[in-house]
């Protein structure tokens, strides 16, 4: 197949702006929200601690997640943005559509809540290991119960902000998930005070659970009804309406399923990574060893989405909207176009945090999770820096599945789903063979194999239904990305060996952290400049702009 060249066009330099500043708003939301973020995983180590509860919370707060993403998430994320780009071209201008796609799915949702809110005990048990003890059990499922409800409010908020993001209002979206992080906080800060801490499985009380679990449902609540205000001061109205026929929800139709069949593979893909990561932190515990399992590989997790959310799903967010708009239009130019932008942009942030994770990883931990055991923290180091080297194949793999979506083609990332699943669940259960404080880290490999895989496939799958893309300017750019990173984690490298000779204790890692990343930032910039990155400009010149709006006398 020919190598499709898309040549740079004033229209594309203006879209390439608008994008980039876009991405730079939604950023900030990400920013705030992230910080948050690690904050309150911190406040939750520190209340539940790496072991025993720690599991038991992670796997009743990962299960509203789960069953959202399996039976609603990624449907509304499919089929959404696509179809009221398409209902734009209706006589009422989309409304009629869009108020019974609304209806449907949030009946759906509440009706899926309840259903699992009562089921909660038997998912559990599925997430859980058979080492588990009946009183480890029992607090998990006294979590998942309180925490259930938090499918509907995921739903909600996934909604309304897929409707503020047809309507190219990005920015609510995104710092939306700021307010969520920070009524979960207030609810640690309460349990801190109040409470005894990591405590053992047989000590927590009704109160207890009570405060934990519901300060997180309460926050994921928060975060869909703030979307409300900016739903409305952008003129959207919505009024129920029943019934799915005279309105082309067919396509919506197929969509959903194949989407739901891509949902299903992953769950069942997880099920056993969470029985892999639970087996081992409790076998670790019979062995008198403490090892990493479900919660640190969450909280690796975590430091792992921090450059992917902060520009890759910013990014991907803008485009999405504009590729729909595209592949309604059969212009297959834009869409390539656009798929270059979104791989040469996100680089700019995932090629450089995988390096600069390798070298800063576990003075990165250490600081966000001050409260963890120096054993604790280099194990969630080491599940975060193996994870790492799948973050721009995630990246790109993200953007390939928009891709298709755009063009109203779940079947396509239907077959990706399934080799990224089938790769990583070979791998967790080769992990099994590890000894018990490294099975973990093969998890956290194994999901980085997969996502490379699953990156191989969708670049050809995306490249024959586009009819070519421009690889060839993506990897030299990707190449001087790269080259930049390697000198800016040497620099780094070298920082840390001269302040080991002069701090030691608690105070090195933040100061190691703080210092090193403005070294690996600063030359990271400057090589790449030097390279004639130009999405390193493309990129920050918004964020600068923005600076300088806010900066007195400017």
């Amino acid at each position: 197949m020919s190598e499709s060249v898309d040549q740079p066009t004033n229209q594309g330099k203006a879209h390439g702006d608008s994008l980039a500043r876009s991405t730079a708003g939604m950023a900030s939301g990400v920013i705030a929200s992230r910080i948050l973020g690690v904050v309150r995983a911190s406040m939750v180590l520190a209340v539940v601690g790496a072991l025993g509860a720690g599991d038991a919370w992670d796997v009743a707060n990962t299960l509203p997640n789960i069953v959202y993403l399996l039976l609603a998430g990624g449907v509304i994320n499919a089929v959404l943005v696509p179809q009221i780009t398409r209902a734009a071209s209706h006589a009422d201008g989309g409304r009629e559509y869009v108020d019974r796609l609304l209806t449907i799915a949030i009946t759906g949702m509440a009706v899926v809540a309840v259903v699992f809110t009562v089921g909660a005990g038997l998912l559990v048990r599925l997430y859980s290991a058979p080492n588990w003890t009946p009183d480890l059990r029992s607090l998990s499922t006294a979590f998942a119960l309180i925490c259930m409800p938090q499918i509907f409010f995921y739903g909600l908020y996934t909604l309304l902000g897929q409707v503020l993001n047809a309507r190219s209002h990005f920015a609510a979206y995104m710092w939306a998930p700021a307010v969520a992080n920070l009524v979960a906080i207030i609810g640690m800060a309460y349990f801190l005070v109040s409470y005894p801490h990591q405590a053992g499985v047989g000590s927590w009380t009704p109160s207890m659970v009570w405060v934990l679990a519901g300060s997180a449902t309460a926050g994921v609540a928060a975060q869909a009804l703030v979307l409300i205000v900016p739903l409305w001061r952008s003129g959207f109205r919505f009024t129920p309406r029943w019934g799915i026929r005279g309105v082309g929800l067919r396509t919506a139709s197929r969509v959903t399923l194949w989407t739901f069949a891509a949902l299903a593979v992953s769950t069942a893909g997880f099920i056993i990574t969470s029985q892999v990561l639970t087996y081992a932190s409790q076998a670790g515990k019979s062995a008198g060893l403490q090892v990493s399992g479900k919660i640190a590989y969450s909280n690796a997790f975590l430091i792992f989405m921090l450059p992917h959310s902060l520009v890759t799903v910013s990014l991907v967010t803008a485009l999405f909207t504009r590729m729909s708009m595209a592949a309604h239009a059969g212009d297959l130019g834009e869409v390539r176009a656009d798929v270059s932008r979104g791989l040469r942009l996100s680089a700019v942030a995932t090629i450089p945090a995988t390096l600069g994770a390798l070298v800063l990883g576990f003075a990165a931990t250490a600081t966000l999770y001050p409260a963890n055991s120096e054993a604790g923290t280099r194990g969630i180091a080491l599940v975060m820096m193996a994870m790492m080297f799948g973050l721009v194949p995630f990246g790109v793999l993200y953007l390939l599945q928009r891709v298709f979506y755009a063009f109203e083609d779940a079947k396509t990332p239907f077959k990706m789903q399934i080799v990224v699943t089938v790769v990583a669940t070979i791998a967790n259960l080769v992990s099994l063979l590890l000894p018990l404080r490294w099975i973990a880290v093969g998890v956290g490999a194994g999901q980085a194999l997969s996502n490379l895989a699953g990156m191989a496939v969708g670049l050809v799958l995306a490249r024959r239904r586009l009819e070519g893309l421009p690889l060839r300017g993506v990897t030299r750019t990707y190449v001087r990305m790269g080259i930049a990173s390697v000198l800016a984690a040497a620099a780094a490298y070298l920082v840390l060996l001269v302040l080991g000779q002069v701090l030691h204790g608690k105070l090195f890692n933040p100061v190691a952290l703080v210092i090193g990343a403005l070294a690996f930032g600063a030359i990271y910039v400057v090589a790449a400049r030097r390279l004639r990155v130009r999405e390193i400009d493309d990129l920050i010149s918004p964020v600068l702009e923005r600076v300088r709006r806010v900066l007195p006398g400017r």
